[in-house]
């Protein structure tokens, strides 16, 4: 370990000496994407993740850099080896530092330490919370500085993962000068990598073809960065989020190269979180191409291993993904279980515009009955109700579109016309159009069984078809043929 040498040895350094340079090294370590290294540089104050770190001989203000400084790599290496609770632990380490801040009044510190907590909450997709600790902590965080710049992409990334993707522009590119400023250069790449997905979302639900070039500038920009931070994980993320622009430009081949380089760097550095994301991304990708069952495979692949994963935000991607390709693959009742189980996922961990996301794939994809089609829009229309994604916005309207003729029956551009221009009837005219809608729909859900369309209505089989045949011939086309029984023979004895 290169930078583990950097500190002196025992004789040259207090114990509090020491455990601020490693504190400082390590986080060092995890800026270039070495979370191993970092840990083990660590090791002799701290055994890993899911144990309390050894500050019972330190100063207090030691103590608290050392119970932050696991806290944010409990944080980091619980999210990349999926460790179950690994949030909830960072977050309890990262709050007994807050305690000493608070109490030496250190309004810096705290707020850095709160940003580390608003992170620990995306992480388990909670973005809501995550969003409401950034914002407080940036209210104390008024000078410019790396930490600021930090906070600012944290609240950018929550943003942007909430689909609220001008919102997330505003912010990186009203402190753009913020970034230019600061020499850090894993920092400098984290801020190009964000601003090119911003520009990616936004061409997308836009139009904006020209978008997509300005992202592929910013993805290059950011793999730069990431280089001469020598950070090869992070640049793991570029390539993979370029394929994800490739893709969409039309050029499938290299979308896949990238992705080839993208995963041997995850798989090298055995970062099973952006293995697992990158996969997501080969899936989507695959369905793309119209390649279903090499999607499902993947997704389904990527789902399972995601499926004990403390990071569950990932997981409802990866199923989202296999539903689709299940339902192109004319299975639709597994499509249907896949995606409720993301739905399920999602709303468990709060990420509403997830939740949307998968119910509105399940209108799209899959056909429902009336109830779990209403149902479904409802709540896509709820949980999307913030986006600022035109391409989503328009995906609600085709659902509505859908759930109008599902209920109600597709009508043609004239009858609609003749309707909207009609002039006021009579009463008897009125209560006939009442009549026509209820037995409409009485037909619909009994896909045209007169017997069971009469039992809806509370009518005798031969009494709605008097009605049909005299009153409501238009609607003769929506029952099911008529059956006519063979006349018996009378035997001649």
């Amino acid at each position: 370990m290169k930078l583990a040498s950097q500190i002196p040895g025992p004789y040259n350094l207090t114990p509090n000496t020491e455990a601020l340079s490693r504190c400082a090294l390590a986080l060092t370590l995890k800026d270039q994407g070495d979370y191993q290294g970092a840990l083990e540089l660590m090791r002799p104050l701290w055994r890993g993740v899911g144990e309390r770190p050894d500050t019972q001989n330190l100063l207090p203000d030691v103590a608290a850099e050392v119970l932050l400084c696991t806290g944010i790599l409990t944080g980091l290496i619980g999210s990349r080896n999926k460790i179950k609770g690994a949030q909830e632990i960072a977050k309890n380490l990262i709050t007994e530092s807050i305690s000493y801040y608070e109490s030496q009044d250190d309004t810096k510190k705290v707020a850095q330490a709160r940003t580390e907590i608003a992170y620990c909450y995306w992480r388990e997709g909670e973005v809501n919370e995550a969003r409401i600790m950034l914002q407080e902590a940036l209210e104390r965080l008024t000078a410019p500085g790396i930490i600021r710049a930090r906070a600012l992409l944290k609240l950018a990334i929550v943003e942007q993962s909430a689909a609220r993707y001008y919102d997330a522009l505003q912010i990186l590119t009203d402190n753009a000068s913020l970034f230019e400023l600061i020499t850090h250069r894993a920092t400098k790449g984290d801020y190009h990598n964000e601003l090119a997905m911003t520009l990616e979302e936004i061409a997308v639900a836009d139009k904006r073809p020209d978008y997509f070039q300005r992202a592929l500038t910013e993805y290059k920009a950011a793999d730069y960065q990431f280089k001469l931070a020598r950070n090869h994980v992070f640049r793991a993320s570029v390539k993979n989020n370029e394929a994800v622009v490739l893709s969409k430009l039309g050029r499938f081949p290299e979308a896949h190269r990238h992705l080839d380089v993208a995963r041997r760097l995850t798989v090298r550095f055995k970062d099973r979180t952006r293995t697992s994301q990158i996969d997501i991304t080969r899936a989507e990708i695959l369905l793309a191409e119209g390649k279903f069952e090499d999607a499902e495979a993947v997704a389904h692949r990527t789902a399972c291993s995601l499926e004990n994963s403390g990071n569950r935000i990932w997981i409802i991607d990866a199923l989202i993904a296999q539903g689709t390709a299940l339902a192109r693959l004319g299975k639709p009742d597994r499509a249907h279980h896949v995606l409720q189980h993301a739905i399920e996922v999602a709303h468990e961990v709060g990420a509403l515009n997830k939740a949307g996301l998968a119910a509105l794939t399940l209108v799209e994809e899959v056909d429902l009955d009336s109830t779990i089609l209403h149902a479904a829009y409802q709540q896509a229309h709820e949980w999307l109700a913030d986006s600022q994604s035109q391409d989503l916005i328009m995906r609600v309207n085709d659902a509505a579109r859908k759930l109008a003729s599902n209920v109600c029956g597709k009508l043609s551009r004239e009858d609609a016309i003749d309707a909207l221009l009609k002039r006021p009837g009579t009463l008897e005219s009125k209560v006939l159009e009442y009549e026509n809608a209820l037995i409409k729909r009485a037909l619909i859900q009994s896909n045209g069984a007169v017997t069971h369309a009469a039992s809806l209505l509370g009518m005798t089989y031969q009494g709605l078809a008097y009605v049909l045949e005299t009153r409501h011939k238009d609607l003769l086309s929506a029952r099911t043929p008529v059956r006519r029984r063979a006349r018996k023979l009378i035997k001649s004895h």
